[in-house]
């Protein structure tokens, strides 16, 4: 038969079966009667030869069945039927349905959602033409920018290390670059309001190197980049372009004023690209040769040192990336010796000598916050990975009961000619549908909960630029994750339902094959369940108490009661006739003056850096010290105002802090902290020292040490005890954005900050407040990632226990009821409560025994690779080990007690009467 012709008959008999049923019930008649007539024509009375046309026939049933099932319209005919019993056997549990529904939501949702995470941090690939071709140089971890002659892997590039490595390169079609800052600018279209715009500084080639063609208009040009200060140009992306002018193409060419500077709309990028970082999202891309007009403080276009881009090239077809790397550091060595001039020093040929360059693969853009989370999130991986485990097992557990109360109803049907292969896959169908109900339910947890774990991971004023809604490879994972987990708790008792004995089945609906084995496979998967459980319990354990241990330890600033308001000064319209520095210096006293007078104000002051707002490091050289492995170490620096110590709550230890007399015509000073004094002043005083900054052999010692303060945390509070030193805002002109304002106990933070902005805005109406937060939510911002996974693993552990927990107790209550009529006869020979008490109790102890033993050593052999994420504490810890172990326990035996103590309190009678 033509295949077409049959797929459409198959189609119709599925819509009409009472009608083919019907047709094959005539044919069978036709059939028997014309089989009972040639048998009555042989000789045979008419009785007796339909008697024997319908014993040749065999059963009309099983005829129409054999019938059927030789058409392909049979199998989704089965299939309908065993999700219609399925569906009517779950709802016949109500309860057993509930807890594994719940049970697989929890276990499949938490995979997910965190599947989405890392899905999008480390998996998804740029929305690029084939970024198989891309590779970054560096690892993509460094920000900010890198002076001096480089060392070790270089993981950012100098402006003119691009143009040079372009012309000579022969592995790479192209190279793109990105400055490794995103700029926040305040932005005006068309002489309209001021708002924050995330601007990303590129080279001419980015978008072409990338394949990423424009929406509208076009792309930046390499003529765009060809000059400083010659490209005034912008290109938008495509969710800015809506958000500000629907869509409308006349938008191309309107004016966009940034930093008291024009640029020209000439393009849209396309619809999805938000950038070629991960975790930010471009509004604007503007070509580097604007870098000075959009960063004045940030200026290295002509400094062949000023290390400060990401660069990400396209392989050329048929090279490999072992060829792109072995040119790469060939050429980069050529470049950095070149750059140094006719008469490098012997040490600066040894730096070069020993630096390169890594080519990592760039098709995932840069991975700065992978690097960051890419281990985090793959324990929470593994964690909500061993939750589902313990889940299967424990659902596995409840359908080998349900396999042993089903017995007889598998025994009729398989005496009634079911194969043992119909039933297997009829039992599977009610796994599959149990599995995608919970699947279902997971997913819409999954889809709520993926931007929740993000918020808690980088909480953020503004929104994380990362998609943490589940598409379809996350979907696709979700999927395979639903059928792999119905074959795991559906495919042994399917089987094991199906190997019975049928004479003890059909009388009184127990195999005692299939029971033995059941508890045999119970138990099995109970230990199994307690060893994972110990494993998770342990680990929540561990990064609980490193998180306490992170927290507890001192800042060496006082956190309570300081805001920190995020200024831009860049819209303030100020004099032109005055000199950029005194116009800083004057705007940020006349602000730190006003807020001052607030009531409620204790003291105000800007600086370079807060806590965790970033870093600048260089070398430091005393005078009178020898150059040695000490003098010249790398120091952490900031720029603060007069009142920064008093506001952050930073002690004094020794002489003086900033004050008025500290001026741009004075003598330069500095503040530095205990352990660079104690570092290169042991047993001495550091007042009156003075040092130079920078790697420059006889560099004059033009900063006087004029006071030495307290130890406090700079980027991290894991971060090890560093020197830092603090130079005035008055001796270092510039705009500095952060804004500490210390207030008093009890003041009404909500009305402090209307008040601190209107002091603001009555000194120049014309600067913006872009934020507000807290010192306290910056250091907790610090450790949001560390609290998530503490926090996730903490309620995953005790979900691992609580599901072990049912597991035992539905073991136990089974074993209950089975002894019935044991425990009855014990009871009436006189056996004790706690004789029997102990009899059942005695078999959980066995089992718990089993599972520790199996889940401590593998316990302790995961945990080492945790080192690395623990604060002050040995991934070995006895407490948290012993904690773990004895809340198992506890459980384990309550869980136990409850049919235990049932069963001690049975009715003798009642019991000696069950079967």
């Amino acid at each position: 038969m033509n295949p077409f012709r049959n797929l459409i008959n198959g189609l119709k008999s599925l819509f009409q079966k009472q009608q083919i049923d019907r047709e094959l019930n005539e044919e069978l008649d036709s059939f028997l009667e014309a089989s009972a007539a040639d048998k009555q024509r042989a000789g045979l009375s008419r009785k007796a030869a339909r008697r024997a046309a319908k014993a040749e026939m065999g059963s009309p049933g099983s005829v129409k069945h054999r019938v059927w099932s030789s058409r392909w319209e049979s199998l989704p005919d089965n299939l309908f039927q065993d999700l219609r019993f399925a569906f009517r056997q779950l709802l016949k549990t109500p309860g057993f349905t509930f807890v594994a529904l719940l049970s697989l939501a929890l276990g499949i949702g938490a995979n997910t959602a965190i599947f989405t995470l890392l899905n999008a941090f480390l998996l998804r690939p740029l929305p690029v033409q084939k970024p198989q071709e891309l590779l970054l140089f560096g690892d993509g971890h460094a920000q900010g920018s890198i002076g001096g002659v480089p060392e070790g892997r270089m993981p950012l590039f100098s402006y003119a290390f691009l143009q040079e490595f372009r012309r000579q390169t022969t592995s790479f079609s192209g190279i793109a670059a990105v400055n490794s800052i995103e700029f926040g600018a305040k932005a005006s279209i068309a002489g309209g309001a001021y708002e924050t715009t995330h601007i990303d500084l590129v080279s001419g080639s980015y978008f072409s190197v990338l394949g990423v063609p424009p929406f509208l208009g076009r792309t930046i040009a390499e003529s765009d980049d060809q000059a400083a200060g010659a490209g005034p140009v912008a290109v938008a992306s495509f969710s800015w372009f809506q958000r500000h002018f629907q869509g409308d193409p006349s938008a191309l060419g309107k004016v966009i004023r940034i930093q008291s500077h024009d640029y020209t709309l000439v393009g849209v990028a396309r619809p999805g690209f938000f950038g070629a970082t991960v975790g930010q999202s471009a509004d604007l891309w503007i070509p580097l040769s604007m870098e000075k007009e959009i960063s004045p403080g940030w200026n290295g276009l002509d400094n062949k040192f000023f290390q400060s881009l990401y660069l990400i090239g396209r392989l050329k077809p048929g090279v490999a990336q072992a060829q792109a790397t072995a040119e790469t550091n060939l050429l980069y060595k050529q470049i950095m010796r070149g750059f140094l001039g006719a008469q490098p020093s012997q040490k600066q040929l040894a730096s070069i000598e020993h630096a390169g360059v890594e080519l990592t693969p760039g098709g995932r853009g840069v991975p700065r916050l992978s690097n960051i989370f890419s281990l985090q999130l793959k324990i929470l991986m593994a964690i909500v990975a061993l939750v589902l485990l313990i889940a299967c097992a424990n659902i596995a557990n409840m359908l080998l009961a349900r396999g042993v109360a089903r017995t007889r109803e598998v025994a009729v049907r398989m005496a009634l000619g079911a194969s043992r292969r119909r039933i297997v896959l009829q039992l599977l169908t009610e796994s599959l549908l149990l599995a995608f109900a919970g699947a279902a339910a997971g997913i819409a947890l999954a889809w709520k909960a993926g931007a929740f774990l993000l918020s808690m991971a980088l909480p953020s004023p503004d929104p994380i630029p990362v998609n943490a809604i589940p598409d379809l490879p996350v979907l696709g994972f979700t999927l395979a994750v639903t059928i792999l987990t119905a074959l795991l708790f559906g495919t042994l008792p399917a089987f094991r339902s199906t190997q019975l004995e049928f004479t003890p089945a059909l009388k009184d609906g127990r195999g005692s094959s299939s029971a033995r084995t059941r508890g045999m496979l119970s138990r099995s998967l109970i230990v199994g369940q307690v060893a994972l459980s110990v494993l998770l319990l342990i680990v929540a354990g561990l990064f609980v108490r490193s998180l306490v241990n992170l927290t507890s330890i001192p800042t060496g600033f006082d956190k309570h009661n300081v805001l920190i308001f995020f200024l831009d000064s860049s819209t303030a319209n100020l004099p032109h006739h005055t000199p950029e520095e005194i116009k800083s210096v004057h705007l940020q006293e006349q602000i730190e003056s006003r807020v001052q007078a607030v009531p409620g104000v204790q003291s105000a002051s800007f600086s370079f850096f807060t806590f965790n707002g970033g870093g600048w490091t260089d070398l430091v050289l005393f005078q009178g010290i020898p150059r040695t492995s000490e003098n010249g170490k790398q120091v952490f620096f900031n720029i603060a105002g007069n009142s920064f110590f008093s506001t952050m709550g930073i002690p004094l230890l020794a002489g003086r802090a900033f004050n008025v007399h500290d001026t741009q015509t004075s003598p330069k000073v500095a503040v530095i902290n205990e352990s660079m004094a104690r570092r290169f002043f042991p047993s001495g005083s550091a007042i009156g020292h003075r040092f130079g900054v920078g790697d420059v052999p006889d560099h004059p010692g033009e900063i006087e040490v004029i006071g030495v303060v307290k130890d406090a945390k700079y980027t991290a509070l894991d971060e090890g005890s560093q020197m830092a030193a603090y130079f005035p805002c008055t001796q270092n002109p510039g705009f500095y954005e952060n804004f500490a304002v210390r207030y008093a106990p009890g003041a009404n933070t909500q009305q402090l900050i209307s008040e601190v902005r209107s002091a603001i805005a009555q000194t120049n109406p014309n600067i913006l407040v872009n934020n507000v937060s807290s010192l306290e939510e910056q250091v907790d911002r610090s450790i949001a990632m560390k609290s998530l996974i503490a926090r996730l693993s903490a309620f995953f552990g005790v979900l691992a226990v609580f599901l072990a927990a049912i597991g035992i107790y539905g073991l136990m209550s089974y074993s209950v009821a089975r002894r019935s009529n044991e425990i009855g006869i014990r009871l009436a020979l006189g056996a004790q409560t706690r004789t029997l008490l102990w009899m059942v109790l005695s078999e959980t102890l066995v089992l718990l025994a089993a599972g520790l033993l199996v889940g401590v050593p593998i316990t302790l052999a995961s945990t080492r690779i945790l080192k690395s994420q623990l604060y002050q504490l040995s991934p070995l810890d006895p407490l948290v080990i012993g904690s773990a172990i004895v809340i198992i326990a506890a459980m384990t035996v309550l869980a136990a007690w409850l049919p235990a103590r049932r069963a001690a309190q049975v009715d003798p009678m009642v019991a000696l009467r069950c079967d």
